[in-house]
């Protein structure tokens, strides 16, 4: 099951959230542990878009379960900023730093943002998965994520896309269709 925080507004729900109109690029934060909701929050509190995806996962404990909402890359916000508006992103409290490359800071690219935003719109199970470099890369052909390339991995109860961000040497995983995974 999957669960993600409250929109502000018509956007898909619970994945974008802030006011500022759809200028700059999307980077990834990296947060302090366990940090991400508050530093999302308060980043739509300064109307920047913010992009914190979250999954449904049930804790079990001696006398209780519960269902929480934890973050699909756990340590990272994406945010859409513009090169003013970095200053103001790493003053937040819970901000590390944003990821870079040589210094510079990296921008992630727009379609995998958008697959991710629609696979969680569809409603598609997803949770975190172990970052995995070798394996068969195929992209998906059909549903709302078709286009995204990632590691397929078979499981008894079907296949499993794992979809891997390198810079982050994070993965998510999704179910899909055997019918919906051609070659990359």
């Amino acid at each position: 099951m999957i669960n993600t925080q409250e929109s502000t507004g018509p956007e898909i729900p619970g994945t974008e959230r802030g006011d500022s109109a759809r200028e700059g690029n999307w980077y990834a934060l990296y947060t302090c542990p366990r940090h991400e909701k508050r530093v999302a929050e308060q980043v739509e509190q300064r109307h920047i878009s913010c992009f914190l995806p979250l999954y449904r996962s049930v804790r079990r404990w001696k006398d209780r379960r519960k269902g929480l909402d934890l973050a699909l890359f756990p340590g990272y916000v994406f945010v859409r900023i513009a090169p003013e508006e970095r200053l103001q992103v790493l003053r937040l409290h819970g901000v590390v730093r944003l990821v870079t490359s040589n210094g510079q800071p990296v921008a992630l690219p727009e379609a995998d943002i958008e697959s991710l935003r629609r696979g969680l719109a569809g409603h598609l199970p997803m949770a975190p998965h172990p970052y995995l470099k070798v394996g068969r890369r195929v992209r998906l052909s059909r549903g709302p994520m078709a286009g995204l390339e990632g590691i397929l991995r078979r499981r008894k109860e079907g296949l499993r896309l794992v979809v891997s961000i390198e810079m982050l040497m994070r993965a998510v995983a999704v179910e899909v269709d055997e019918a919906d995974v051609e070659p990359s």
